[in-house]
């Protein structure tokens, strides 16, 4: 069942997860929504890591690693 998430363009959030740019969450939040229309569910631990691996914190790696642990 599709739940809309919290996105605040005013003070650049989504799910209370700040960023940097609206360009950069307008192009998270499409990316995310685009998956939530398949059954994905995010939470703001989701939300982050998608974030820092837009940012070059973590590599694919690092993200599947994480993504096991929130699962």
């Amino acid at each position: 069942m599709y739940r809309p998430i919290q996105i605040d363009r005013k003070n650049l959030t989504i799910m209370g997860v700040s960023f940097p740019d609206l360009a950069t969450l307008d192009s998270t939040a499409s990316a995310i929504g685009s998956n939530m229309f398949e059954g994905f569910e995010p939470t703001e631990k989701h939300i982050r890591l998608y974030l820092d691996l837009k940012a070059g914190k973590i590599n694919n790696t690092q993200l599947l690693v994480s993504l096991k642990e929130i699962s």
